[in-house]
């Protein structure tokens, strides 16, 4: 049941809480772009009970955010639920062909996180493949053939410390505990069977990562189901951990300026230590242990380059068994966690 009471100040833009610009984010922003990346299709009368504001409310904003390209959810496939294998892919170029290689990297349905680096020659990406059978195609046969491509290494995840379900926005405080509890969704179920999608799934994915809150009928008309098997095929996805939810938004709104790579070399015995160690960190937004003469790669996000000085300093000095690192800033975001890719579009500051 819709709520009638009157749109609260904050929605009016009042100086309470929305800063006046049809674009920019508050307090209240920030909670709803917590709870949309613990359940992107929660409704927004439930939503709106929890952060003790109308349901109105709750809509307007994520409309004028979304249409303005502030914010935008997206359902997701977790690698690790289905047995993929994900690869961490640096590519070094000539400077005068990074942004064309990048770009054609981003455009490959198989691709996430593609950035450029440092000077501005080298790329980051994250290569998916259904097994390490299919691995090579992109790696071995498609990148080294590339023109003004200098070099090509590839690091295999062996774990993920944090990332995927778990959004920056999950450290920042927004929800209180008992907020994140009445909007969690049940943990996935250990016990259920293993799930392998089919095509019919395939477009119900390729449907969500343009939007996660695309309405049943058109899930239903993608897809050939009824909309009630699209409704329990979401139960079975989200029941196993197959399907999750992301919300893109502009980081630079929480105030986050720059983001930095890190590559550490860890002793093997404190491998495990470091790497939840820095999942805790409120800097970082993903952590997961590679191959690679560097075993534990994490991106951070700082308010600008003296936070990365004071966070690289304090929190990454007092990890025990940190033998070498290096580091890498990001200079221009590409693409985000989707499969998805429009060129010419600018993508918001992301927090990988």
């Amino acid at each position: 049941m819709k709520s009638d009471r009157k749109p609260e100040a904050a929605d009016r833009g009042n100086g309470t809480g929305d800063p006046g610009g049809p674009t920019g984010l508050d307090a209240l922003d920030h909670r709803l772009i917590h709870a949309l990346q613990l359940d992107g299709r929660a409704p927004f009368s439930r939503i709106a009970a929890v952060l003790g504001v109308s349901d109105q409310t709750v809509a307007r904003r994520y409309t004028r955010h979304r249409t303005h390209g502030m914010l935008k959810v997206l359902g997701l496939p977790n690698a690790q639920a289905l047995g993929e294998v994900q690869w961490l892919v640096r590519v070094q170029c000539t400077p005068d062909a990074a942004v064309a290689v990048a770009e054609a990297l981003a455009r490959r349905p198989d691709t996430s996180w593609v950035s450029l680096m440092s000077g501005g020659t080298e790329i980051s990406a994250v290569c998916r493949a259904v097994s390490s059978d299919h691995s090579d195609v992109l790696l071995l046969q498609k990148l080294p053939r590339t023109p003004s491509v200098i070099g090509v290494t590839a690091h295999c995840q062996l774990h993920q410390f944090y990332g995927g379900p778990q959004g920056l926005i999950s450290k920042s405080g927004a929800l209180t505990d008992e907020q994140i509890a009445r909007l969690s969704p049940p943990p996935p179920d250990p016990a259920a069977a293993p799930v392998i999608l089919t095509d019919a799934d395939r477009r119900l994915f390729d449907v969500l990562a343009r939007g996660g809150r695309t309405p049943l009928a058109e899930l239903a008309a993608a897809t050939g189901w009824s909309p009630t098997t699209v409704r329990r095929r979401f139960a079975e996805l989200r029941a196993n951990g197959v399907l999750y939810y992301d919300v893109d938004y502009d980081l630079r709104q929480f105030g986050y300026g720059v983001m930095v790579a890190l590559w550490l070399s860890v002793e093997p015995a404190r491998l495990a230590a470091a790497g939840e160690a820095m999942a805790a960190h409120p800097e970082v937004a993903y952590a997961c242990a590679t191959t690679g003469p560097n075993n534990l790669f994490a991106s951070v996000l700082c308010r600008d380059v003296g936070a990365v000085y004071t966070y690289l300093t304090t929190r990454v000095a007092a990890l025990t068994g940190v033998r070498s690192m290096e580091s890498a800033p990001r200079i221009r975001h590409i693409k985000g966690p989707g499969p998805l890719f429009s060129a010419g579009h600018a993508a918001p500051g992301r927090r990988r």
